[in-house]
Formats: structure tokens, C-alpha cells, sequence
């Protein structure tokens, strides 16, 4: 794997390649400018023991996870820009996948195009900010693999070889990602349930929550399912003193005899991140509904005239006999003074043509005031609204930046109540907001009284996103104070910052729920598994070893194709968690509505070609089933 980047992110994705997948890698940064220049060598050396030396220490005393064997050392290459010859000694045209995380969309773009064009097979992982023209550079990408992949199959099978290569687990894609795709799932499940153990499944949001181990008499929530059963030493949570030959140590992707022989040990299950808060009303999309159209007092106004006139006619029925339809119609004649006077009428008429014409001269101001009321509320409805009076157990959303957008949406999505704070009127999520109707407070979250005006006393929630580390540190300890148990989120650019954020706000808060997080450190999970191929979720840490969440098609997989789901479950290696309704176009009995994921699988079920299932793996499981070998010791 080569790495190549400007920022935290590239040393941060470097770390997840090797700490979780065991990857060998190349990481191509920009030169120090603190430091002279050195011999490579030497900056290398030292780059390299700053950045791998705990895991590499790990590894060697043995704590690693079991599934894996030790691997090189890396690789720290310094380089300037991304050139053809950098790209080259990193070692491009032998790689598996090759990351472009710089800051700038142009470097990335033009060391992709370089790097396809040394290795046709090279799985492309960019950071793009711009996300149309992500789209487009994908696709050319993508075609260019294509044509060149068919070139070699061609000329293969033209010198009596072997058409292809790889099989059905070669993966040479390009993904574009961008920070804010990646990190909006975690912020928002940090926000609703306080775990950044989540994994983003076709649009579901899936965390792993540790469960303590079941008293006397009580049964246990096996959520969708049981992933892993913790260490059986209670002293020691990380199982330190256990092994997994002896069965002391976590045991991952259990059977069901075993969940059950399990007493006293806790379990690692799969939930579904849903929000339990005071849903949003209901509203057809693009009906606006009565009550905003008119005010309360205006709607009350025209009720009583409403009311008089029905009294008006009902008197005019009595004293004349005639029939209601043409009491009614006389009546509003008389209301609209368009009828003959009643001169020689007897005196009851008289009378109601002359209450009918004063309660019309009452009409005319309540009719003009409805007109400018409704041409005011269809004028401001594209404008900003207002948080409402009686909002509570809703979601504080700080800066509408690239990032608040996203996340802004993704709460959205899950039906979430969301009051926005901004201080510039022109920010970027201020037309997401309006096509939302997302009530938003324009002001200077650092100032008194804005925080009080997004409702945060009456908040469940506080997500600091903007993009000054000062200001989201400021406004957390400002809601701390209006709020001591509020769960609160905050972004900051450096992860050393955020962790000694974190420590500080938990010692001095020990009963609130406070998360500070980086961007690099939100963004490097989503980064690693697409360069561990597009059938990577995600990742979960379980003690000292990792799930794996994968998305497989089942064609071509003799371990799982035309097996129930009971015999396509190896404990320990791989298990099928849900099957993926959209890729067949079947979405019946799929939950949750827009996921096309079906959770409750029976085991009887029968995995066919045309399925596309999620599947839970160990490193060396998933190695196994996508076909890849592991690496042997050096």
C-alpha cells in the first residue's frame, strides 16, 4: 500500500493500513521544514520509528492479533510533489493500491492519472473536495483500468495464456472520497448513542456495543447478532493474561453453543444506530401546511366572522321563512353590500341587512390582512426559520460548513430535530438548511445569548463543527456550563489537541458524555477500507483483534453459493449478517425502508449467484473467502 499525502490524514491513514489491516506500506510525505535536510536513509528511519514503532513493538512482543504474522518495516519516503519518478521508487507499479490524500484536488488528480498510467491494476483511493468532478474523474479512471485490463487479457490469451487475472477478487476501481462523506456517520452516531464504533452499511448505521455479562435470572439483548465474546478475565479488560488457544482471550464471530457455554464474560453485539428523541411532524413535501400559512390570531379572526354569518342567516331563515340556501345567499349579499336596501322590507330584515353590512366592513380589513399574511409567508419561505417555542430533545448543529452540510444531512435523513447555529449568512449549508426547513440562529456561536437561542438547555446534543478549533472548544465549555450532562461533540484539526481535549473535559465532567474528534481520525477508517477494496464497510476493534465488514457478491464463492445461511457460517472466520435486496431489485420485507438490507435472515435461507450479502470476517477469514493469501514471517 503507498500513501501519499500533506496533512494528518496521510500519517493517520498509514497507521490504519498498518494497525488494522497489517498492510505493508510506503508513506510519501512532503520534506520537514523544521529539520535540515538528512540523508534519506536517516529521515526515513526516523520517520518510520516515529510513526510504526509502537505497533511494530506490538507485533513483535506478540499482542497482536492472531490472525496475522509480522511484516516488514515500512517505508517513509520524502518527496515534494507526487511526481512520475517519486511515484515510481515508491514502488506504484508493483502495489496493491496507491492513496492520494493531499490537500489540493489538482495534485491528487494528476499523480492519479500518472499512476494509472504506470499500473493499469492499481486500486485508486483520491480525496477530492469537489465532488462532481470526483464523479467524472472516476469514471475515466475506471475505463481506463477496463480498456487496459482487456488489453492484457487479450494479449494473454494470444501467447496461450491465461485470460485474466486476480479471478473474481480483483478489485482495480478508483473511489473518490472526500472528508466530509467520511466522517458525517461517526459525528452523528457520537452524537446520538457517544460511540465512534460504527460502520456505515448501505446508508445504516451499525455500532458495537460492549455488553457486561448477564446477572443471575436476566437474559441478554443479542441485538442482531452476537459478534465476539470478551476476555474471561475480569481483572484484566484487555485480556492480557488470556490466550486465544486457551479460551480466555475474545473469541470472535461465536457460535450460538458457545454465546450460550459463555458465563461470565461480557459479548460484543451488533445494534442499529436509531434515535428514541420526539419525532419530526409529518408534512407532504412541497404542501404548505395551514397552520403556517395564517397566524393563530388571524385564524381565530375569520373563524368568528365565519360564525356571524352563519348567525346572520339562521335569523334571516326565522324572521322571513325563507329556504337556508337562499337565507345564505341573501346574507352575503347583504355582507358584500351588493343587495337591494330593505326599505320596504318589515323591521327584522331591516335589521339584519344592516348587521350583515357592519359585520362586512369588519371583513374587509380581516381579508386584507390574510392576503399580505399569506404573500409574506410565501415570501419568507424560502428564508431561514426559527427555532420553535416549545423544541426539545433536538440535535445543536455548530458551523454549516463542508462538513456541518453533511452531517446536517445525514441527520436529516435519520429524522432527527436539528437547530443550526452560523455566524455567515452566505455559508455553504444555508441553502441545504432553507430546502430542509431546518430552523437556524445567524450569529457568533462565541457571543451571549446564541446558544440560549438554539434551545441548548433543552438540547440532547451539541455537535461543534466549525472549522476554528478555538470557537468549538469555546462553545463546548459554554454549553457545559449552561448544561453539565450534555452530550457533546467537538471537531479539532489536530489529534494530539483532541485527545488531551478529551481527557481534560472527562476529568472535569465525569457524568457528561464528551467526544473530541479530528478530522484525519474520523476520515482514515473510511480511507483504509476502500483501499482495502470496495467491498470493505468498515472495522471494528474488538480488545486486540478486528472485525472485519464486508459487502460480497456471492457468485464465484464455492463457501458460501447455493448454501443456507447456516452452512455458510464458519465460526470464527466469517458470518452473514444481512442480504442486500436492492442489488436484486427484490425490496420486500426490507429493513429499514431505503437500506435494502434484510437483518433477519433465516438460517434455512439458500445464498444464491445473484445475492450480494454483509458479512462479518476476521483479517485471515476474509483473506480466505476473497481468495488472497496471507503474508508469510520475513
Amino acid at each position: 500500500m503507498v500513501v501519499c499525502g500533506d496533512d494528518g490524514l496521510a500519517h493517520r491513514l498509514a497507521t490504519e493500513l498498518r494497525g488494522v489491516y497489517r498492510e505493508q506500506v510506503v508513506l510519501v510525505v512532503p520534506p520537514s521544514r523544521r529539520t535540515p535536510p538528512q540523508p534519506m536513509a536517516g529521515r526515513a528511519r526516523a520517520a518510520s520509528a516515529a510513526l510504526f514503532g509502537r505497533m511494530v513493538t506490538a507485533v513483535n512482543r506478540g499482542t497482536g492479533d492472531a490472525d496475522d504474522t509480522l511484516v516488514p518495516d515500512e517505508r517513509v519516503m520524502e518527496a515534494a510533489e507526487p511526481t512520475e519518478a517519486v511515484l515510481a521508487d515508491a514502488g506504484v507499479d508493483r502495489a496493491a493500491a496507491l492513496a492520494l490524500v493531499y490537500d489540493d484536488d489538482e495534485t491528487n488528480i494528476r499523480a492519479a492519472l500518472t499512476a494509472r498510467r504506470l499500473n493499469p491494476r492499481l486500486r485508486l483511493v483520491l480525496r477530492l473536495y469537489n465532488r462532481r468532478l470526483g464523479q467524472h474523474i472516476e469514471e475515466l479512471l475506471d475505463q481506463a483500468a477496463e480498456l487496459a485490463a482487456d488489453a492484457t487479457a487479450g494479449h494473454r490469451e494470444g501467447h496461450g495464456g491465461h485470460g485474466g487475472h486476480g479471478g473474481h477478487g480483483a478489485d482495480i476501481a478508483t473511489t473518490v472520497l472526500s472528508d466530509a462523506d467520511t466522517t458525517a456517520p461517526a459525528l452523528v452516531a457520537t452524537a446520538l448513542v457517544g460511540t465512534s464504533k460504527v460502520v456505515d452499511a448501505e446508508g445504516l448505521l451499525l455500532r458495537a456495543v460492549e455488553r457486561r455479562p448477564p446477572r443471575p435470572g436476566e437474559v441478554a439483548d443479542p441485538g442482531l447478532c452476537t459478534l465476539a465474546l470478551l476476555s474471561a478475565t475480569s481483572n484484566d479488560p484487555a485480556g492480557a493474561e488470556g490466550s486465544e488457544d486457551s479460551g480466555d482471550g475474545p473469541r470472535l464471530l461465536p457460535d450460538a453453543e458457545a454465546v450460550a457455554a459463555a458465563t461470565g464474560r461480557g459479548a460484543v453485539v451488533l445494534e442499529q444506530v436509531s434515535y428514541s428523541g420526539p419525532p419530526l411532524p409529518a408534512r407532504r413535501a412541497g404542501v404548505m401546511p395551514f397552520a403556517s400559512l395564517f397566524s393563530a390570531r388571524l385564524r381565530w379572526s375569520l373563524a368568528g366572522l365565519v360564525a356571524a354569518v352563519v348567525a346572520l342567516a339562521v335569523a334571516l331563515i326565522v324572521v322571513t321563512d325563507d329556504h337556508p340556501l337562499r337565507a345564505i345567499y341573501i346574507t352575503l349579499l347583504d355582507l358584500f353590500a351588493i343587495n337591494d336596501p330593505a326599505v320596504d322590507a318589515p323591521l327584522g330584515r331591516q335589521v339584519l341587512q344592516l348587521l350583515s353590512g357592519l359585520v362586512g366592513l369588519l371583513l374587509l380589513p380581516v381579508l386584507l390582512a390574510a392576503v399580505l399574511e399569506a404573500l409574506g409567508t410565501f415570501r419568507t419561505a424560502s428564508a431561514l426559520r426559527k427555532p420553535p417555542r416549545g423544541l426539545s430533545g433536538h440535535v445543536v448543529l455548530l458551523g454549516l460548513g463542508k462538513i456541518g452540510t453533511r452531517v446536517l444531512t445525514r441527520l436529516r435523513e435519520l429524522h432527527i430535530p436539528v437547530v443550526c447555529v452560523e455566524a455567515d449568512p452566505e455559508a455553504r449549508g444555508m441553502a441545504v438548511a432553507r430546502r430542509l426547513r431546518v430552523p437556524v440562529v445567524v450569529g457568533d456561536v462565541t457571543q451571549e445569548g446564541v446558544l440560549e437561542s438554539a434551545k441548548i438547555h433543552r438540547a440532547d446534543a451539541l455537535l461543534a463543527l466549525t472549522s476554528v478549533d478555538t470557537t468549538n472548544l469555546e462553545a463546548v465549555l459554554y454549553a457545559r456550563s449552561v448544561r453539565p450532562d450534555l452530550r457533546a461533540v467537538l471537531r479539532l484539526y489536530d489529534d494530539d489537541f483532541a485527545k488531551a481535549v478529551y481527557r481534560t473535559l472527562r476529568t472535569a465532567h465525569p457524568a457528561a458524555l464528551t467526544r473530541s474528534r479530528s478530522v484525519s481520525h474520523l476520515a482514515a477508517p473510511a480511507f483504509a477500507g476502500a483501499m482495502m477494496g470496495r467491498q470493505i464497510l468498515g472495522a471494528i476493534p474488538v480488545e486486540r483483534r478486528v472485525l472485519l465488514f464486508a459487502a460480497v457478491v456471492v457468485d464465484g464463492h464455492p463457501q458460501l453459493e447455493g448454501r443456507t445461511v447456516a452452512e455458510a457460517f464458519r465460526p470464527g472466520a466469517w458470518r452473514v449478517l444481512a442480504l442486500d435486496t436492492a442489488a436484486r431489485g427484490d425490496t420486500a420485507g426490507a429493513e429499514p425502508p431505503g437500506s435494502g438490507l434484510v437483518w433477519d435472515l433465516p438460517d434455512t435461507y439458500v445464498l444464491r449467484a445473484g445475492d450480494r450479502v454483509v458479512l462479518a470476517a476476521t483479517r485471515r477469514g476474509l483473506a480466505e473467502l476473497l481468495g488472497r493469501r496471507t503474508r508469510s514471517p520475513r
